[in-house]
């Protein structure tokens, strides 16, 4: 076996990933920190809706409703079962993943428009339910007291990550490395390519015997699976979760990174997401016209570039390879 050679891209990754290391030495400031968790964690999000919206071709609009589901289960196995957040988000991930299946089930078989607005109101449907279920998930109040992570260090003890940035930085870069890290394995296995030759062509795909409606599911489980994951930090980080976090806009938030980035594209979905999710704060003086600019940015870029910042024109897309038929 030949050893892994270094590509230039895999060095850039590196280089970004040892930099973004670097950061809280170089500007250990809380809020900035801050900010930049939750960029990352609609990073996360945005990896995890790009196999499903970028990959697969399927309008997703509910996307959120995965990421309350893994907030949610982390949060009621922590406040009603005293799991540590380490073991809690193992079943954040699984159960976001079996509904992102089961929502797939009986919606794949539909296309275009109406998946989108069944799957607009799938997300409704589960911030409505999490809002009404008093007993068991706080109604509007929604869920507190949720256990914060802990972590053994040598010399030091169990670290209790609290409300200190920097853990938190830290645990959402390295869980963002390695979610891209495995979407980057996924989409160029031969699954990934089965489900660029269904966003290119559905109907040639099923003839050249690719299971369309099974890699369909599959990537609504695996996109589920990774906003659990989100949530469960989410909510491990915050202590506190509500359904008002978890509402439409969200949803189309992380579409719009998705797409910012260019759909299909790993590096597209991260700096869309780290762009979307850090201008509103750049643009926090300018109080009275800081939407206003920041649909002008929206707009411009999308309409120098629309394919997104990474994205190829679908002229340029690579078709899927003729081996794609072994994915069956």
């Amino acid at each position: 076996m030949s050893p892994t050679r270094l590509t230039p891209q895999l060095r850039w990754w590196i280089l970004g990933l040892l930099a973004a290391m670097a950061l809280p030495l170089l500007n250990p400031n809380p809020y900035h920190l801050d900010v930049l968790t939750t960029a990352l964690l609609y990073a996360i999000l945005a990896l995890g809706l790009n196999l499903i919206v970028g990959l697969t071709g399927l309008l997703h609009l509910g996307y959120a409703a995965f990421f309350a589901i893994g907030a949610y289960t982390y949060g009621l196995l922590s406040l009603y079962a005293g799991w540590p957040f380490w073991l809690g988000v193992i079943p954040a991930a699984a159960v976001a993943a079996l509904f992102g299946a089961a929502l797939g089930a009986p919606a794949l078989r539909v296309r275009g428009d109406y998946l989108a607005i069944i799957t607009l109101g799938f997300g409704e449907i589960v911030r409505i339910v999490f809002t009404n279920l008093d007993r068991w998930t706080g109604g509007p109040n929604g869920l507190l007291g949720i256990a914060h992570p802990q972590l053994w260090m040598p010399g030091r003890g169990v670290l209790d990550f609290g409300v200190s940035s920097t853990p938190y930085y830290y645990l959402v870069l390295i869980t963002m490395a390695v979610i891209a890290g495995v979407c980057m394995r996924l989409s160029r296995s031969r699954v990934g390519r089965a489900w660029v030759a269904i966003r290119d062509d559905e109907l040639a795909a099923a003839c050249t015997g690719i299971p369309v409606l099974q890699l369909k599911l599959l990537a609504q489980g695996c996109g589920g699976a990774i906003a659990g994951i989100a949530g469960a930090i989410f909510a491990a980080k915050q202590g506190t979760i509500t359904p008002d976090s978890f509402d439409f806009i969200l949803s189309v938030m992380i579409l719009a990174m998705v797409v910012l980035g260019g759909l299909g594209s790993i590096r597209g979905a991260i700096i869309g997401a780290l762009f979307l999710g850090v201008l509103p704060e750049v643009l926090r003086g300018f109080d009275q016209y800081r939407m206003l600019i920041f649909g002008l940015c929206m707009v411009i870029i999308i309409r120098l570039r629309p394919q997104g910042l990474f994205g190829t024109t679908h002229g340029k897309q690579s078709p899927a390879p003729s081996h794609a038929k072994s994915a069956a």
